[in-house]
């Protein structure tokens, strides 16, 4: 704990004055126990958690279980062109730094006469399970943007959600979304996503 407490505190710029002030505890009591002179309560240890923004489990030294989905995915979108509705699958690349997952499609879905492009965008991780965050088309003139929000597979197989954005007519638009390791998982999940919550798309 007292070499988590010295690096964190570093790593934020405080001083052991700072830390102390942030906790409500004095700074001798800091610096006993980043020499490991003593073990905070755990009262303490909760406000000294707060004041350097970890958990008590991370000011303990338990490495948290993170979801990591760094790697290449498959990700399907439910949309709708000319009144028509279509499940695009296209490879996309996530990499992750944090809670923060930069993602790029690889390939259109679909063919550009269908509507298909590539995009580019970013998902913040909350609690292990939710990705919210935003993508924006890269191709050319293509003016589509939105946000996404998606849930992980508790056995983390697959990411199932909602989409909305502005579609390449400038209106709102909505949808399922599902990415997967494979095309199948994606596809599967897209479907399951239809099957088990309606088939709405607008």
């Amino acid at each position: 704990m007292s070499e988590v407490i010295r690096q964190r505190r570093a790593a934020l710029g405080m001083s052991q004055g700072d830390l102390a002030r942030a906790a409500g505890v004095d700074t001798r009591q800091i610096r006993r126990y980043e020499a490991g002179e003593q073990q905070p309560l755990l009262s303490v240890a909760m406000s000294i958690a707060d004041a350097l923004g970890i958990s008590v489990s991370e000011l303990a030294g338990r490495t948290p279980n993170r979801v990591t989905v760094t790697g290449d995915w498959w990700a399907s979108w439910q949309t709708t062109r000319d009144g028509v509705e279509k499940i695009a699958t296209q490879p996309v690349h996530m990499r992750q730094e944090g809670e923060l997952v930069h993602i790029a499609a690889t390939q259109r879905g679909l063919s550009a006469d269908e509507g298909g492009y590539l995009w580019t965008g970013e998902l913040r991780l909350w609690d292990n399970q939710v990705f919210t965050g935003w993508y924006a088309a890269t191709d050319g003139a293509v003016r589509s943007k939105g946000t996404m929000f998606l849930v992980m597979h508790p056995h983390g197989i697959h990411l199932t959600g909602r989409w909305v954005g502005l579609g390449y007519d400038d209106q709102i638009m909505s949808g399922w979304a599902s990415m997967g390791k494979t095309s199948a998982d994606s596809t599967n999940a897209m479907f399951g996503l239809i099957e088990n919550q309606g088939a709405e798309s607008s």
